[in-house]
C-alpha cells in the first residue's frame, strides 16, 4: 500500500463517523484493559497504536478517530508556534493529510505521538523560515472573553507574553511550548526535535531567560 493510492480522508467530519464497527478495515473495538487501575497514559498509547494499525490497513474511519483524540493539540502547538490562527488551521489541514499519506511508513519504534508532534513541529519551522515578518500571537481565549474592558492589565500582560514568544528563535520556541506549555517531557520533546535531552534543555533555558527579560516590565 504506496500514500498514493490512498483515498484521502475527510478531515472536516468530526462527529459523523465514528461509530465503532465489526469487519475487516473497520475501527471495531478499542484494545482491552481500559478498565479502572490502568495507566491512563499507557491506555491512550494502546488506543493510538491499535488505531494506528487499524488506519494502516486502510480504515479511514479509524484514521478520524485517531486525529480526532489528538487534533486539538495538533492545532494548539501550531497556533502557538507561529502566532496566527489562520495559519496554524492552514497547517494542522496540512498535517491530516501528510499523516494519512505518511502512515504506511510509521514502523512503531516510538509513540505515535511522538512522531506526529514531530511532524506538526517540522511543519512550522519550515512555515516560519518562509515567512518573512512573524506575527504576534494571538491569544485564542481573548476574543471570546466577556468583558474584555474590565481585564485590560490583563489582556495586556498575556499579549506581551505572546509577543515575546514569537519573538524567540523557532529552536527556542519549539521547547517552551512543548515543554512549559503542552506539558510534555523532556524526553518527549528530545524525540521530538530530533536532538538530544541536554540540547533541549540548553535550548528551553535560554528561550526562558529571554522571555523572562522581555516580560521584566510587568514583574
Amino acid at each position: 500500500m504506496t500514500g498514493a493510492s490512498r483515498p484521502h480522508p475527510d478531515h472536516r467530519r468530526s462527529d459523523r463517523a465514528v461509530a465503532a464497527t465489526d469487519g475487516p478495515a473497520r475501527p471495531g473495538r478499542p484494545p482491552a484493559g481500559a478498565g479502572p487501575g490502568r495507566n491512563a497514559d499507557q491506555i491512550d498509547h494502546q488506543a493510538d497504536a491499535w488505531l494506528v494499525g487499524k488506519a494502516q490497513l486502510g480504515s479511514i474511519e479509524a484514521y478520524e478517530v485517531l486525529i480526532r483524540r489528538h487534533r486539538d493539540r495538533i492545532h494548539r502547538i501550531a497556533l502557538r508556534m507561529l502566532g496566527n490562527r489562520d495559519d496554524a488551521e492552514d497547517i494542522t489541514q496540512d498535517v491530516v493529510i501528510q499523516v494519512w499519506t505518511a502512515l504506511a511508513g510509521f514502523a512503531g519504534d516510538s509513540m505515535f505521538t511522538t512522531w506526529l508532534y514531530r511532524i506538526v513541529v517540522n511543519r512550522c519551522i519550515t512555515h516560519l523560515k518562509r515567512r518573512r515578518h512573524d506575527t504576534p500571537l494571538e491569544d485564542p481565549d481573548l476574543a471570546r472573553s466577556p468583558g474584555a474592558d474590565a481585564q485590560a492589565e490583563a489582556r495586556d500582560r498575556l499579549r506581551a507574553a505572546l509577543a515575546a514568544l514569537a519573538g524567540l528563535p523557532a529552536d527556542q520556541r519549539a521547547p517552551i511550548v512543548l515543554i512549559d506549555i503542552e506539558q510534555l517531557s523532556y524526553d518527549e520533546a528530545a524525540s521530538i526535535l530530533g536532538v538530544s535531552e541536554p540540547t533541549v534543555r540548553g535550548r528551553l533555558s535560554r528561550g526562558r531567560r529571554q522571555l523572562a527579560e522581555t516580560m521584566r516590565e510587568w514583574t
